[in-house]
């Protein structure tokens, strides 16, 4: 019975824009975009919205935090099209991005514990070979090279890259790798040996380059692992929101395909 009443319940944009505050030119663009599924519209032409159309709205609000405007949008349009495991395909690859970016942290944590105390701390100089200390402050390809058990090729791959950005000395044109520079190569190495691919290292060596070096990044790092569970948490929320709407909508067209033509309207 409850479901019979809800199904006539008619509502304004402003019934469904304003409990969220939104205007209700936005309820309006999100059902042309078929964020919203289609409004009824009066003799006078104006839309008409029903309680069903307040629940896709809050899940459609809902599924935002975790997944970003572009897959909610295609989310609820998939639904709306009858494309429901198109849509639970987008929740999938949002659920599976957030791991792969955990796993990435986690790697990250790895390696800078790899990479020992010493790269944390400005001015390391030469040592004994083979000691942790070994790598001058400026060293040249060669040495690095040799104290990371890895070919000069691979470190000029690196450069090619932007994961690595030697200077060149102006009298022979060598490379010549400053601290950050080893430090860089350090880091790159490590994840490598963890699996990771060049264009995946690439934006975590930039995190390191914008916190001025691997200890400010602790603080980046403390921040990363803090949004990820913000948005583990707002996924779990979206998904909860979206089941809701898609057993009400279940619901409502069980009953409406009940009614005879001059009983209702889909």
């Amino acid at each position: 019975m409850g479901e019979k009443l809800q199904s006539r319940v008619r509502l304004r944009p402003v019934d469904l824009a304003r409990p969220h505050g939104l205007s209700t030119q936005a309820v309006r663009n999100y059902e042309e975009a078929g964020i919203l599924p289609a409004a009824a519209r009066t003799e006078s032409g104006y839309r008409t919205y029903t309680p069903l159309h307040a629940r896709a709205l809050g899940a459609f609000l809902a599924l935002l935090p975790g997944h970003g405007h572009r897959t909610a949008t295609g989310i609820m349009r998939a639904v709306h099209r009858g494309a429901v495991d198109e849509a639970f395909l987008l929740v999938d690859e949002s659920h599976a991005q957030l791991l792969e970016d955990r796993r990435t942290l986690r790697a990250v944590e790895s390696a800078l514990r790899d990479l020992g105390p010493e790269a944390h701390e400005p001015g390391a100089v030469a040592g004994p070979p083979g000691s942790p200390a070994a790598i001058p402050t400026a060293t040249f390809i060669g040495p690095l090279a040799d104290r990371l058990s890895i070919r000069p090729a691979t470190l000029r791959k690196w450069e090619a890259a932007g994961l690595v950005r030697p200077r060149r000395d102006p009298l022979t044109g060598y490379r010549v790798y400053g601290e950050a520079d080893v430090r860089d190569a350090r880091l790159v190495h490590q994840l490598r040996r963890g699996g990771y691919l060049l264009e995946q290292i690439a934006p975590l060596i930039d995190q390191v380059r914008t916190a001025g070096g691997l200890a400010p990044l602790e603080a980046a790092l403390t921040d990363w692992r803090s949004r990820l569970s913000v948005r583990g948490r707002a996924l779990l929320t979206g998904a909860a929101e979206l089941d809701a709407y898609l057993r009400k909508r279940e619901e409502t067209q069980a009953y409406l395909h009940e009614l005879s033509p001059s009983d209702g309207s889909p």
